[in-house]
């Protein structure tokens, strides 16, 4: 039964590693995929694996979030005892905002104490992933356990930049280190580690018991870093639910999760969706990813033989509606809505967002433009990285980016 479950999403961190795409918006209200918005993915999640009674812990720049959420995914029926409801930081239990993952549910540990759920799901708001969460709620509960975490098999050389959960012989977790720079592999595979994935599952009395324990404590107040350690000292059963041989069937066509932590990791998702067959697939519609989209009309291409090299194309790319590709040119790419491609113009291995505008005889690579913007005529970016950098944010892989609503000369 799924109707006992209450599941909370953490949306509430500043993103400060996805900058400048976080100067305005919170990190799971960045778009993604051309229509999307990064927190589309788990909440997708949820309502395909039946979970629907859902509180979203929001905080920081969270406008463009808020308005997301109340125009796209606002179907739930409240006579069914479903709900999406948004709940900011609201200092109800002291002075301070959300200083941790742990902090943000216990400070609205009196939403679990009045909901009297069986068990809680936590989940984070900037995660692209497919996952059905009943395999993980059934694990949890054949296993006796309190408390359950998914874990993802990585290579042991990514260690550092992981959370690594350390298991026994039985899946038994025995301890938690972050940013390892040797940590504990899996059992019989030296090779591998699990790392964490952020999701876990709590019975509802273990969550509040060990919440307002660690509320008492001068912690960092996480999950990984002090509850885990704190249930395993105290010798509560706490399991690893392993994703990577788990995901199978339906809900997923591969296993593929990604922490949408920095502008690399961002550009590297969504260059993912792309390709004859993509790492990540949108199209599968046993497990549909949902979201808010405006009415736009369709995408329009326009050629004209009568200027040599005027011609409009798009290859290799996702094109949102109202895009209009007007003699210019498209390779690799990820357009949003609202896009225009003016004439002799050329756009490579690019993510443009909502309303930008590429002028005439533009070139453009390996770039990602914010949401209006408008490229003069004849500017290039992301071929003189040097150049690029006096105006522009660059990544150490050089990716270029142009904040929203920049204006260029």
């Amino acid at each position: 039964m799924m109707r006992n479950i209450l599941t909370f999403i953490l949306a509430g961190g500043k993103g400060e590693r996805l900058h400048p795409l976080t100067q305005d918006r919170a990190k799971p209200a960045v778009p993604f995929g051309g229509i999307y918005r990064i927190i589309d993915f788990t909440l997708s999640n949820c309502v395909n694996s039946g979970m629907r009674r859902i509180h979203v812990l929001i905080q920081y720049k969270s406008i463009s979030l808020q308005r997301h959420l109340r125009m796209g995914w606002n179907f739930f029926q409240a006579d069914l005892n479903e709900f999406i409801d948004v709940i900011p930081a609201q200092q109800r239990v002291g002075s301070d905002w959300y200083k941790g993952t742990a902090d943000a549910i216990f400070q609205n540990i009196y939403t679990i104490e009045q909901e009297k759920a069986d068990e809680v799901l936590i989940l984070a708001g900037d995660h692209v992933y497919k996952m059905n969460y009943c395999k993980m709620l059934d694990f949890h509960r054949q296993s006796n356990a309190d408390m359950t975490v998914s874990v993802l098999e990585m290579d042991k050389e990514k260690s550092s930049q992981l959370g690594v959960v350390v298991v026994n012989e039985d899946g038994i977790v025995k301890g938690f280190e972050e940013k390892p720079s040797d940590p504990d592999t899996i059992p019989g595979n030296p090779d591998k580690v699990y790392a964490s994935m952020g999701i876990y599952v709590f019975n509802r009395e273990a969550l509040e018991e060990e919440l307002i324990e660690d509320s008492k404590k001068n912690t960092d107040h996480d999950f990984g870093k002090n509850i885990i350690p704190q249930m395993v000292k105290k010798g509560r059963k706490v399991c690893a639910y392993n994703f990577t041989a788990m995901a199978k069937g339906p809900a997923v066509d591969s296993v593929y999760w990604r922490d949408i932590g920095t502008i690399d990791a961002y550009y590297q998702s969504n260059m993912d969706l792309l390709g004859a067959e993509p790492v990540f697939n949108l199209y599968d519609r046993d497990w549909p990813v949902m979201t808010y989209q405006e009415q736009f009309p369709p995408v329009r291409t326009v050629h004209s033989g009568e200027e040599a090299g005027r011609v409009g194309t798009f290859l290799d790319s996702l094109v949102s509606g109202g895009c209009v590709i007007s003699g210019g040119k498209v390779q690799g790419s990820i357009l949003s809505p609202n896009v225009r491609i003016n004439s002799f113009s050329e756009v490579y291995d690019s993510i443009l967002m909502e309303g930008v505008d590429v002028g005439r005889y533009a070139k453009i690579k390996k770039a990602i433009i914010d949401k209006e913007v408008a490229i003069p005529r004849g500017m290039v970016i992301g071929y003189d990285l040097e150049e690029d950098r006096k105006r522009f944010f660059v990544t150490a892989s050089g990716i270029v980016i142009v904040a929203k609503g920049t204006e260029l000369l």
